[in-house]
């Protein structure tokens, strides 16, 4: 089912909108493999003409993870800016890899505890984030 055999200790970036990319640059700068899962065939497609690698598909899925090689993976960052589909994301590569390192967001409180209930390592709020850098800078001496 691993659509990138041998590929291991890499990580899986699900969802390529505007965190994901900036996720998938960061990865591409420290030269560390990835795998990116996403449902749109345009990003796919445009990911596969720069030769990343990649899979189209929903990251909720289990078939769709083990293409990515969730077996083998280090961490799932999960980038999806869907609160439950982030929660789905995160109960099924707990399920699939008890070891893998589980970076995720969330944009509501509740979701947050639901979301380390359900196995997530890292959650990262990013309007509550972007609101403390705002404020610091307002108050900057």
């Amino acid at each position: 089912m691993n659509k990138f055999p041998g590929l291991k200790n890499h990580v899986i970036v699900c969802g390529y909108g505007t965190v994901g990319q900036k996720v998938g640059d960061i990865l591409t700068e420290r030269n560390t493999p990835f795998v990116v899962i996403d449902t749109d065939p345009k990003i796919t497609d445009k990911l596969k003409e720069l030769n990343i690698r990649v899979v189209n598909g929903d990251a909720t899925l289990s078939m769709v993870l083990k293409e990515a090689g969730i077996e083998s993976a280090k961490v799932i960052a999960i980038t999806i800016d869907n609160d439950a589909k982030n929660l789905f994301c995160v109960l099924t590569a707990r399920d699939l890899n008890k070891d893998i390192f589980i970076a995720t967001r969330a944009n509501d409180d509740f979701v947050r505890e639901k979301l380390i209930e359900a196995g997530a390592d890292y959650i990262v709020m990013p309007h509550k984030a972007a609101s403390k850098e705002i404020v610091k800078e307002l108050f900057k001496p």
